[in-house]
């Protein structure tokens, strides 16, 4: 088995995180050797699968003073140059910030204003980088011969979309619209980073950078949204110039079949409602306020055109006083009535 006199590795790429040295070849250390630690990186020292010495960067001659873990473990007599054996690992502490992030599926949310569902989607960056060597060699590399950025990508990709997932329904849920998250971006990405850094921190990592570039729905989804929203502004604008209540109507049913034009979702029950005459009830929340809004003026329509309604028949029976065909007594007895009946 070979001695190796200096212990040093040059990696071709800043894409790895830990590596193993010279994980291939059977060799051995003796006191005296030479540990070399690029800037940028850490040595430490693994004996039977414990993380012992730490080296930060610069040329360190092995003596047993230097290695006091290690050295309490192997017993080596002082002044000695007995080979033994050890694993050296270099772990790479320099900033990764380009670690791109996003959500391959969107996140079914509630939208408050509306009372609508919507499919968030959304993408960003972030970026890490090792502060505690042995926690993070220890508890994510273990025995293989070595860890990339990808490694840790893959470890924290999914809590990082669960964080952004429980944010965006925590917002949405508190009454904030949809449409002023893009304003907040700053502020939605400071909660995921507190909701996140723990779960980084414990396995000896730092969260440097996280950063949301777009949160936003799909196209078809927006437009039908817009159009909704605009139709409503428009029958609220004409309440308050008090247009007649039958126009007032047919633009509120105009509003629910726009609604129901949506293929999912709320769309496809509130379209399946006002397919069977049910629009109005419809036990949607977008529906339900609607209905609040414009059911008066629907019903007073109705009232207006029905012959059996009590305004209705005081007026027909008005007219026939008025032409002749009853006298004034048959007048007050009938009038009397229909007022009794109302």
């Amino acid at each position: 088995m070979a001695i190796v006199d200096v212990v040093k590795i040059d990696v071709p790429s800043d894409d790895y995180i830990v590596q193993k040295f010279d994980s291939g070849k059977q060799w051995e250390l003796a006191l005296g050797s030479q540990l070399v630690v690029n800037e940028g990186q850490e040595a430490i020292f693994v004996k039977g699968g414990i993380a012992l010495d730490t080296f930060t960067p610069g040329t360190h001659t092995l003596v047993s003073g230097n290695v006091p873990l290690l050295n309490s473990i192997l017993k080596i007599p002082f002044g000695g140059v007995t080979p033994f054996t050890t694993e050296v690992w270099f772990i790479n502490k320099t900033v990764k910030r380009n670690m791109p992030w996003g959500t391959p599926q969107r996140i079914p949310v509630m939208e408050p204003q509306l009372g609508y569902p919507i499919n968030v989607g959304a993408c960003g960056q972030w970026g890490f980088r090792i502060v505690d060597s042995r926690s993070f060699v220890t508890q994510l590399v273990g025995a293989q011969l070595g860890a990339d950025s990808q490694k840790v990508y893959s470890y924290f990709i999914g809590e990082i979309r669960e964080k952004f997932g429980q944010t965006i329904n925590s917002l949405l849920s508190a009454g904030n619209p949809f449409f002023t998250i893009n304003s907040r971006l700053t502020e939605v990405a400071n909660m995921v980073i507190e909701a996140i850094h723990e779960e980084f921190e414990r396995f000896g990592i730092e969260l440097v950078n996280f950063n949301i570039t777009s949160v936003n729905i799909p196209p078809k989804e927006m437009a039908q949204i817009q159009t909704v929203m605009a139709k409503k502004m428009e029958m609220q604008q004409l309440g308050d110039v008090k247009v007649g209540q039958g126009y007032v109507a047919a633009k509120s049913l105009e509003i629910m079949q726009t609604a129901a034009q949506n293929q999912g979702g709320a769309g496809a029950v509130m379209g399946a409602a006002t397919g069977m005459g049910l629009g109005i009830g419809a036990g949607l929340p977008l529906a339900n306020s609607l209905a609040q809004a414009v059911t008066p003026a629907i019903q007073a329509t109705q009232q207006s055109t029905n012959p059996e309604s009590p305004a209705n028949k005081l007026l027909s029976l008005k007219s026939l006083l008025d032409n002749g065909l009853i006298t004034q007594d048959e007048y007050n007895t009938k009038r009397a009535e229909i007022i009794a009946s109302i």
